[in-house]
């Protein structure tokens, strides 16, 4: 049994340029890292918001073994009916009872005899009103608790303080919390205290010439008018952000996280 697991995390895929970004990077990157475990956010892969079938399991093949969501993940209702059926594809998991698909999922990790647990929450500041992610936390943690220490968290949320506050709250119960949505990568990975690996968020994979991977034109006349225009996708400096980690195998204590960028942002036009 090896001492730790090497767990890639890759941020929100964006519509087109974020798949194609990934069809060109991903193995690229599991290579790299040498990663036994991938998951990915793929909420907003497809048009920019929603997710189907095809990408899904493009993703697996590509790799993948898990596939998160956030608020997104009902957003295209073709799916609805897929989500039933694949537990690797994860939506929110304190969403209301009766809502389609899986919150978290028990997973064997590839030729190591060992499992892992992954957890898709989602915050409520900003957003829907739906179950606390606290509350929710505390009882899928302790059933996962009864068949692996590894536990890694999508935390899907719109406010840093309630993603900080979510990742303090189960400090030393989970192995990594990883925050998404907001689509801008923080340069706050780090170990808690008690041995969980947290950032904010992890950034997104897509198109940087946007505003968070939707047409910066658009964008601006939605603040600037403040009148609704339908967002379309972006493309152009296009990026995948994630995170490699690593995770001890005996205690579940996250030893090593990482933010990646490729290509790497600069700093400075100046050659």
């Amino acid at each position: 049994m090896p001492n730790t697991i090497s767990l890639l995390f890759v941020g929100d895929v964006v519509s087109d340029a974020g798949i194609a970004l990934t069809d060109t990077f991903l193995q690229t990157i599991i290579k790299k890292y040498s990663a036994d475990f991938v998951v990915i956010n793929g909420e907003n892969a497809h048009e920019g918001m929603g997710t189907n079938e095809q990408i899904v399991k493009n993703f697996y093949r590509l790799g993948a073994h898990v596939v998160t969501g956030g608020n997104h993940s009902f957003a295209k209702w073709k799916i609805y009916p897929y989500m039933k059926t694949d537990p690797n594809l994860l939506r929110p998991l304190n969403y209301p009872k009766g809502a389609h698909g899986y919150g978290y999922g028990i997973y064997d990790i590839p030729e190591t005899g060992l499992k892992i647990g992954v957890i898709n929450m989602q915050g409520r500041t900003f957003m829907q009103s739906i179950d606390c992610p606290f509350r929710t936390a505390d009882w899928v943690i302790d059933k996962i608790k009864t068949e692996t220490d590894l536990i890694f968290v999508d935390f899907h949320a719109e406010a840093t303080a309630e993603k900080q506050a979510f990742a303090w709250y189960v400090d030393g119960r989970v192995s990594v919390v990883a925050g998404t949505h907001t689509h801008v990568p923080t340069n706050d990975a780090r170990i808690l205290p008690k041995g969980t690996g947290y950032i904010t968020d992890v950034g997104m994979t897509g198109a940087f010439n946007s505003v968070i991977g939707m047409d910066k034109d658009t964008a601006i006349k939605r603040f600037l008018l403040q009148t609704p225009h339908k967002y379309s996708s972006a493309n152009g400096d296009n990026r995948m952000c994630g995170i490699h980690t690593l995770i001890n195998t005996e205690n579940g204590k996250c030893e090593h996280i990482e933010p990646f960028a490729y290509p790497g942002f600069r700093s400075s036009n100046l050659s």
